[in-house]
């Protein structure tokens, strides 16, 4: 007993945890986590108490079909239960419920059905004699809320059903997925923050609470859409009017519905694994979310065969996507140095799956997220990757906070050099003002030899710490005096790496001005920036003389970028840099007449452009690069705000919605006219 003492207390917290979950997405309507993190958390639970069955108590959630909807609407029964589904994470749980089924029936044939499962909010549907006569929540299943005038206000949910030759059936009862559209979602939000209104987590929660909107009223200006996905004809065999998934998709069709146009029938389960894979990436390109698959099998004769266990169809599973969000435990606070002097703290964590990957940091940007946080080591938290390269920390589960934390504070000497540190007035970062720390010098040296920089192949973060330790480098402008036997003895360098490094640092003389003020990393300078800085003045020394006030007067550049340059250019230390590196032979002016910049010479200010698709000849960073120096912005999702879609080949889902919207569309050829003012 002694032995599984932490296990005793991790299910208790659990249970505890996903009762509390449970309440507040069921009954109080505000939900305190996402569907995925809910998953892992059950999960856990659920392989704690079959590794220890004494664990398991008459009240934990495993045990429990589902919760009591809420007492502000009128509960209703349903007339056939609203399951739902059994969970797979990846592709070898979706064999195992493959298998699974199989025991169950004589049967080694079989189509699939795999269909998006829309990131929303489950209701049933009836229809009396093709008349619209209720409208409910999921609930628990068994018991759901009428919420028919809430459904009423959703257009995509006809009134009147379209019959289509099948007009003597009496009742159908119709399950789909209300849900909010991205754009719908994010001007919702808006309006909220204007209003002082608390914002939705998500478009899954927003929809959620808006079907369980008092008024009505409310419901229609939120525009919720709605998918269709199951149909039931209750009192008479389906098979008379459809016999698998697939015709009852068309039928839903026929009778008015919306049906997710991204359905698939699929011959084999490496078919649907397939739909899965391709769908991992693509749904970021859809006006909806969606976190997986459902797949069923096509023939509802085989659905019957199979039936249903207490909680699930035996016929269906959900493949979902790798989380997104998922809880692990800090087990430390550590405090990063970049190149401008940033102190950055990081939350060092339990490795934890997310979107794929193995996670064990989290960005905690600076001391005002720690405090509005207030994590701690030893705390439980959620941990968020939404296209971030280092994934950040939402929340702290404070339930579950150990009683001995303390606060974590931030450091008052920076953690490398041990120089005080300062925060200005009006910034939230806390910096290192040590032009000698090395953490700065480093940070430097990677981002001047970076790809949008001075691209120096070969040399890379461990090759930088080697040269800043072992003291060969002080400044960017010392790469240019190393020798190959220098690198030569440094370790793990081979002789034909360090000539190999020695003429790819050679060669980074040879690129371009804008390149090169790029690489210098003055604050707030990007590519664009140095490209139009570059191209009003073509020498260096023309911008390290101009006044601030005319830098700022450059479109694109403005009053702050135009300080932090000029800035930057009173210091001697910087002007010493520059004499170094151009009597190292880098290039401080444009060799090529160039006009100076203005806004008539930007054709594409004030348009807003999508690229979709494999463009003919260019990369999608070459065609974004080409836009935004015409003084265009590139978006990554279509809207109404959107003025033209660059389409390439296999474009997708965005030309749909560009399309639906109105949105012109444009050739690659056509954009490169558009450039040259054609």
């Amino acid at each position: 007993m002694v032995q599984i003492q932490p296990e005793i207390k991790r299910a208790e917290e659990l249970r505890q945890l996903l009762q509390q979950a449970s309440y507040a997405y069921y009954v109080l309507d505000a939900p305190m986590m996402e569907d995925a993190v809910y998953d892992q958390l059950y999960r856990e639970l659920q392989q704690l108490e079959t590794e220890y069955p004494e664990l398991i108590t008459p009240d934990s959630p495993t045990q429990r079909v589902g919760e009591r909807p809420a007492t502000q609407f009128h509960s209703v029964r349903h007339n056939i239960p609203l399951y739902s589904l059994e969970n797979a994470f990846n592709v070898e749980e979706l064999q195992n419920w493959d298998q699974r089924w199989r025991r169950q029936v004589a049967k080694t044939e079989a189509e699939y059905v795999a269909e998006l499962k829309i990131d929303g909010s489950a209701i049933a549907l009836t229809y009396q004699d093709g008349i619209l006569v209720r409208g409910a929540t999921r609930g628990d299943g068994v018991m759901g809320e009428d919420i028919t005038q809430n459904v009423r206000t959703i257009r995509s949910i006809p009134l009147r059903l379209n019959f289509d030759g099948i007009e003597t059936i009496e009742k159908v009862e119709v399950r789909g997925e209300a849900f909010l559209p991205l754009d719908v979602f994010k001007q919702i939000n808006e309006e909220r923050q204007k209003a002082g209104e608390q914002l939705f987590a998500n478009p899954r929660n927003a929809a959620a609470g808006t079907l369980r909107q008092l008024d009505s009223r409310i419901v229609a200006k939120r525009r919720l859409d709605f998918f269709a996905y199951t149909l039931h004809i209750p009192g008479m065999d389906d098979a008379s009017i459809a016999n698998t998934q697939w015709e009852a998709l068309e039928l839903l069709q026929k009778m008015g519905f919306r049906v997710n146009p991204n359905h698939k029938l699929c011959a084999s389960l490496a078919d649907v694994a397939d739909y899965y894979k391709y769908w991992d990436t693509e749904r970021l390109n859809l006006p909806y979310m969606t976190d997986g698959v459902v797949v069923k099998l096509n023939s509802f004769k085989l659905q019957e065969q199979l039936g249903f266990t207490q909680k699930f169809p035996r016929w269906a599973v959900a493949l979902k996507y790798p989380a997104e969000e998922a809880p692990t435990r800090v087990e430390n606070i550590a405090v990063n140095v970049g190149r401008t002097g940033a102190l950055t703290p990081l939350a060092e964590m339990r490795p934890v799956q997310l979107a794929g990957t193995t996670v064990s940091r989290a960005t905690l940007h600076n001391s005002d997220r720690i405090a509005q946080l207030d994590i701690r080591i030893g705390d439980t938290v959620i941990v968020r990757k939404a296209g971030e390269i280092i994934p950040e920390v939402v929340r702290v589960l404070k339930e579950l906070r150990p009683a001995d934390t303390q606060p974590f504070i931030m450091p008052s000497h920076c953690p490398v050099c041990g120089q005080p540190v300062v925060r200005e007035t009006g910034e939230a970062v806390t910096r290192c003002v040590n032009a000698s720390c090395q953490a700065i010098l480093k940070g430097s040296i990677e981002h001047w030899v970076s790809r949008d920089a001075l691209d120096v192949k070969g040399v890379g973060e461990k090759l930088v710490h080697q040269l800043v330790d072992k003291g060969l480098v002080h400044s960017v402008a010392d790469l240019y005096d190393l020798t190959t036997e220098q690198l030569f003895a440094l370790e793990r360098m081979g002789k034909k790496s360090a000539e190999k490094l020695i003429e790819a640092i050679a060669q980074s003389k040879n690129q371009p001005w804008s390149r090169v003020l790029y690489g210098l990393g003055i604050r707030h300078i990007g590519s664009v920036n140095a490209q139009l800085l570059t191209e009003k003045y073509r020498t260096v020394e023309q911008l390290s003389t101009a006044k601030q006030s005319e830098i700022a007067g450059i479109y694109g550049i403005g009053a702050e970028i135009a300080q932090s340059v000029y800035q930057w250019f009173q210091i001697d230390a910087n002007q010493t840099l520059i004499k170094r590196l151009q009597g190292a032979g880098l290039k401080f002016a444009n060799t090529a007449e160039i006009t100076d910049v203005n806004h008539a010479n930007l054709k594409l200010v004030g348009k807003t452009f999508v690229i979709t698709g494999t463009l003919p000849t260019l990369k999608r960073d070459e065609a974004k690069a080409l836009i935004q120096k015409a003084g265009g912005k590139v978006t990554d999702s279509v809207s109404k705000k959107t003025d033209y879609l660059v389409v390439g080949e296999d474009a997708g889902s965005k030309l749909e919605k560009a399309q639906a919207l109105g949105v012109a569309q444009l050739t690659e050829a056509q954009l490169l006219d558009l450039l040259q003012g054609e």
